[in-house]
């Protein structure tokens, strides 16, 4: 027998309010307020790269180390958050391996972030490569903290009955914290989730479920908005969204817990 509702949430703009912030590698301008998943957009054969690593390991290498070098010798592994269309891992390694990436340009970002936001609730870092000139057009860091309404809202839609689901690019390491803090199963938390992956997602969850709905943010969750019984984009962390991705969704929120509203409006 199918349960009443679930409700998918995407983590970074959507329960947490991000500081982003982006080094043009080609120019070595920072670049502030960015969204990654745009910047991934923008352009056909791109992918958001993720380091899976503690951020205090990259921190003790040598800032002059060039980064395909730091993962061959630490054993990092890495993985593709979102894509722009299809990329391997494999691909995404040769480009940054041919790059001269350095230690010294994540922790640029990285430094930036944490200076701006003393109080995050987490710091990640990330690498956009491009297939179509075999480059790495960015490095980027974000940092979240929960938005202030984020916590009630996950109690409300509990008591009202509706299991809480997190589908994210971020990684386990980040996701963990996330859930603990606002009490939802590990079970329940999908991490490095692309848009393809958050779309399966959605679908499974479809034949468990009576309703589920997809709340999310970024050019990520498109295809989660579309697939959902009711795709919800949320507007509070204030960036502006293509209109594309607007248009995905059944309804636009200005704060997550209008979501609240959703489920007692059935």
């Amino acid at each position: 027998m199918q349960k009443n509702v679930a409700v998918v949430f995407d983590s970074a703009g959507t329960l947490l309010h991000m500081y982003r912030v982006a080094k043009d590698m080609g120019s070595g301008q920072i670049i502030t307020g960015i969204d990654s998943t745009g910047l991934v957009a923008q352009r056909k054969g791109r992918a958001l790269i993720v380091l899976h690593t503690e951020p205090s390991v990259v921190m003790g290498a040598d800032h002059s180390m060039r980064v395909s070098d730091f993962i061959d010798e630490y054993g990092v592994t890495i993985a593709i958050s979102c894509a722009s269309d299809p990329f391997s891992v494999d691909e995404a390694y040769d480009i940054i391996k041919g790059s001269e990436l350095r230690i010294s340009d994540i922790l640029q970002v990285v430094d930036r972030v944490k200076t701006r936001c003393p109080n995050i609730f987490y710091v990640a870092a990330g690498i956009i490569v491009d297939r179509n000139d075999y480059s790495v057009p960015y490095v980027l860091s974000t940092g979240g903290r929960l938005f202030h309404d984020t916590k009630d809202t996950i109690e409300k839609l509990e008591e009202r009955g509706a299991d809480i689901y997190i589908a994210s690019g971020d990684s386990m390491r980040n996701l963990k914290q996330l859930a603990k803090c606002l009490a939802i199963p590990m079970d329940r938390v999908f991490d490095i989730a692309t848009t393809r992956e958050k779309e399966r997602i959605i679908l499974e969850l479809k034949g468990k479920y009576e309703k589920v709905l997809m709340v999310g943010d970024g050019m990520n969750d498109i295809l989660a908005l579309r697939a959902a019984d009711v795709g919800v984009m949320t507007m509070q962390q204030g960036d502006e969204r293509p209109e594309k991705l607007m248009k995905s969704a059944n309804v636009i929120i200005n704060y997550i817990k209008e979501v609240v509203d959703l489920i007692d409006g059935d």
